[in-house]
């Protein structure tokens, strides 16, 4: 199990004998891991595997989230040296090897890579089952 430490004070605590603020402890909760399923659609594919060329035996597509965008969350895809670490799960699509990363696995459950290659807008785009609300973009959501 894993855990997310949020260092957001959750209010200010009085302390006997004195009118000054105390400390604020963070709140410590464990993540959710579930086994991520991601599927990719057939121009998805083909766009990994051009993107990856010969580098596909030590390179590895991380996809990922982080807080901004539009929508509170964006889509992070990153092509790096394979980390070789547990706290990520593998997805083989046609010999390219997609990960991500465990405290990501509840939020990308179901998710569907696509690539569109029009010349306005074009690149990837995810679709997330997970998401309440999405950008136009398709990199964003909530």
């Amino acid at each position: 199990m894993e855990w997310n430490i949020d260092i957001t004070p959750i209010k200010a605590i009085v302390m006997s004998g004195c009118d000054s603020k105390g400390i604020a402890l963070p709140i410590i909760t464990p993540t959710e891991i579930i086994q991520v399923s991601i599927d990719a659609t057939d121009s998805a594919r083909k766009a990994m595997i051009t993107a990856m060329g010969e580098d596909h035996d030590s390179k590895v597509i991380i996809i990922s989230v982080d807080s901004g965008g539009c929508s509170g969350y964006m889509y992070d895809m990153k092509i790096i040296d394979d980390p070789k670490d547990d706290s990520y799960q593998t997805i083989n699509f046609d010999g390219i090897k997609v990960l991500v990363h465990n405290e990501h696995s509840i939020m990308l459950d179901g998710l569907v890579l696509d690539y569109n290659d029009s010349l306005m807008g074009g690149g990837f785009a995810m679709q997330n089952p997970n998401a309440n609300r999405t950008c136009g973009c398709g990199l964003s959501f909530r």
